[in-house]
């Protein structure tokens, strides 16, 4: 019973698990948008409005735009005071230090200088009676500095000139005072130095007790009372911020708006982006939820089943692999969660995000029609809640059209740059135009959009190495890696030059030809390259069982019976595929060992055996390769380029009528054997190779002149 139910499920689990990938997709995608609704109407300053004329729909106040608001933010900022506390306990501390200081810097003088005075005589002494002016001068001289107040150096008042004003809170009573007014540590200091020496000029002992004078180093007691009042002065400057107003005015319900054909001038455009905000926020309550979640569904599902509908009609190939409809819906999922992302942080942030990398990747591994349909539908879906959505969908509309035409291929690291570098100038060329016309001045622009252009530009660089994180994900096969597995000096081509050169210098050849084919009717042209130089590997194992190794005129399949000699060749190609693997070469490459033959027969040793034993019967299996046949444009070019290579080694004359008849003939008798039947080269294509092989060839096997012999 509960096989019966669960067959169904096996015979379609592929289909199932399809839809399922789609399903999740729309899931995913309609979470990250915002809930909030969007205002049907789309608008840009300095264009006519071409909706009908716009009434007031309720009431609703008018914003101040970004730049006003940063105007008046930066008007406050500028006429803002700082606040600063003054410390009337720096004074009395300083006091107590010092008086203790003083005391004890007279006694240790005094002993010094008298030492043989007793203790009950000091008092009365000159020294202590005339120096003791000098303490209660300093105390006076520190107090006034101090009363006058030292402001403490900080970041704060670095900037600080003469007329800076500053709030000083003391006892707590808050006043503005000039910077001027008050010392700073090195003021303080320079003045109460040259007070300090003016008083000891003016003294009658000021020569007999210099000493003293000079011993006390009365700058040790100047230090700051008035410190930044950090949290004061923050509080304030937010208050001041948070009460600036958000709004300049209010629109009643009923009240025109903006005409049909009137152009949107700043001040319209500052009132249609006051009624949007409104009009989105009122949609985000939670009455219209439901059916904002609804709308998105199906946006999100339109999108999704046009892309769908797409691969179904053009890229079959890829709806019937679950892991390359895996890896397209992943491309666009990545992006659209990072817009989304992005968005949160800011607004123009969006411009970070590198869209031109989908149509970049995408064509690596497919081909410029998918990669600019993919592209397309990533920026819709985001689009939908950019902000500005007409000039984001532009922007990056040409952007993705430019990235795809100027990246021809990645196997050259140049041309990456270029194409970066090519993404920068369509962003700032293209918002740059939309600007002006939208501002009328250079003024209003936003130049700092042209740096998140040009950090756009440098994240596209990033494509090398997420190309080569997919190829590894997923197992696909980009132009990078295929130049360097066409690369000679790898070890599988020279170990095949080593144990089979003949082998190796065929399958150069082969390469040559089925790559020069591939220019002219289309198609990947290092792919096929690479897939002939390493379609004849299997080689290996036997070398000496191929004739194109035989040097000695020795022939080892006269050893053998037929059916042995013709398995022995036709294991070429699954020893070829072993050791493919073993290698960890891609997939796409052994899918050019494993057709290169097809489902042909070992025509030599087919028709001897027939030709030996006309009368036996036959088992033709044993005489044929096992395929598949050829199943795209380039596994038949190689498989042509192979037949007719290695035929035209037979020939004992080269002119262009043996060659026009051995590439006529091998390619016909492939034909007849329908070997070409399930790949899509077309008649057309196939007539071009036949020309460009017999060019080929004859350049190959031209005629070279005779050098006379020489002279005794």
């Amino acid at each position: 019973m509960m096989k019966k139910f669960l067959k169904p499920f096996r015979n379609y689990y592929k289909i199932i698990f399809r839809f399922i990938l789609f399903i999740t997709t729309i899931a995913i995608i309609v979470s990250l948008f915002p809930r909030e609704g969007k205002f049907r109407y789309e608008f840009q300053k300095g264009r006519p409005w071409l909706h009908e004329t716009l009434i007031a729909p309720f009431d609703f106040p008018i914003y101040k735009g970004e730049k006003q608001l940063q105007f008046e933010k930066d008007s406050i900022l500028k006429s803002y005071n700082p606040y600063f506390i003054f410390d009337s306990s720096v004074l009395i501390l300083e006091m107590d230090k010092f008086i203790q200081y003083y005391n004890e810097k007279q006694i240790e003088y005094f002993e010094r200088k008298y030492p043989n005075i007793s203790q009950g005589e000091r008092q009365n002494h000159s020294f202590f009676v005339n120096t003791s002016d000098f303490k209660d001068f300093s105390i006076n001289l520190l107090k006034e500095v101090y009363n006058s107040g030292i402001v403490e150096v900080s970041d704060i008042t670095k900037g600080f000139s003469e007329n800076s004003k500053l709030i000083i809170l003391k006892d707590n009573i808050a006043q503005e005072h000039l910077y001027s007014e008050f010392y700073s540590q090195k003021t303080a200091y320079e003045y109460v130095l040259k007070k300090n020496a003016g008083y000891i000029t003016g003294k009658k002992d000021g020569l007999k007790n210099s000493g003293f004078y000079k011993s006390i180093n009365l700058y040790e007691f100047v230090h700051p009372n008035i410190f930044y009042d950090s949290k004061t002065s923050e509080n304030v400057k937010n208050t001041l911020l948070k009460n600036i107003s958000l709004t300049k005015g209010m629109v009643q319900q009923g009240e025109r708006i903006i005409a049909k054909g009137d152009v949107i001038d700043g001040k319209i455009h500052i009132v249609l982006e006051s009624l949007k905000h409104d009009f989105e926020t009122k949609l985000g309550s939670s009455y219209y939820y439901r059916i904002i979640l609804f709308g998105q569904i199906i946006f999100v599902f339109a999108c999704i089943a046009v892309l769908f509908l797409f691969l179904l009609n053009f890229r079959k190939d890829i709806l019937q692999n679950s892991l390359k409809t895996l890896f397209i819906l992943m491309v666009v999922l990545i992006v659209v969660s990072i817009a989304s992302i992005t968005l949160k942080i800011s607004v123009n942030s969006i411009y970070i995000v590198p869209f031109a990398l989908v149509p970049i990747i995408i064509k690596t591994f497919y081909d410029s029609r998918l990669a600019l349909f993919i592209h397309i539908i990533t920026v819709l879906l985001v689009g939908f809640f950019a902000p500005n959505g007409f000039e984001f969908v532009f922007l990056n509309f040409i952007a993705g059209i430019i990235a795809i035409f100027s990246l021809t291929n990645l196997y050259r690291r140049g041309k990456l740059i270029f194409s970066a570098a090519l993404v920068f100038l369509t962003y700032s060329f293209v918002y740059f135009g939309m600007a002006i016309t939208q501002e009328g001045n250079f003024s209003n622009i936003e130049w700092n959009n042209f740096v998140y252009f040009a950090i756009n530009g440098g994240f596209v660089l990033l494509a090398y190495p997420l190309i080569y994180i997919f190829e590894k994900i997923f197992g696909f096969l980009s132009d990078v890696t295929l130049m360097e597995l066409s690369d000679t000096n790898q070890k599988l081509l020279r170990e095949l030059a080593e144990k089979a050169p003949g082998t190796f210098q065929h399958s150069m050849q082969v390469a040559n030809l089925a790559e020069e084919a591939i220019i002219k009717i289309g198609g990947n042209p290092l792919l096929v390259r690479t897939g002939a130089l390493y379609h004849d590997i299997g080689k290996m194992i036997n070398p000496l069982y191929f004739i194109e190794n035989q040097r000695t005129g020795f022939n080892p399949h006269d050893m053998h019976e037929f059916v042995e000699s013709a398995n022995i060749i036709i294991n070429h190609v699954t020893d070829g595929i072993e050791l493919a693997r073993k290698h960890k070469l891609p997939e796409k490459l052994i899918d050019f060992i494993r057709t290169h033959h097809g489902t042909s027969k070992v025509q030599y040793f087919y028709r001897s055996y027939i030709k030996k034993f006309p009368d036996k019967e036959i088992d033709i299996n044993k005489f044929t390769y096992p395929g598949p046949k050829p199943f795209s444009k380039e596994m038949a070019v190689l498989m042509m380029a192979d037949s007719v290579e290695a035929a035209s080694r037979s020939l004992t004359d080269y002119n262009d009528s043996t060659i026009d008849n051995i590439v006529e003939s091998i390619i016909n008798n492939k034909m007849n054997d329908m070997q070409f039947d399930i790949s899509d080269i077309t008649f057309k294509d196939i007539s071009t190779v036949k020309s460009i092989f017999k060019k080929k060839l004859a350049n190959i096997y031209h005629i070279r002149i005779k050098y006379p012999e020489k002279i005794a």
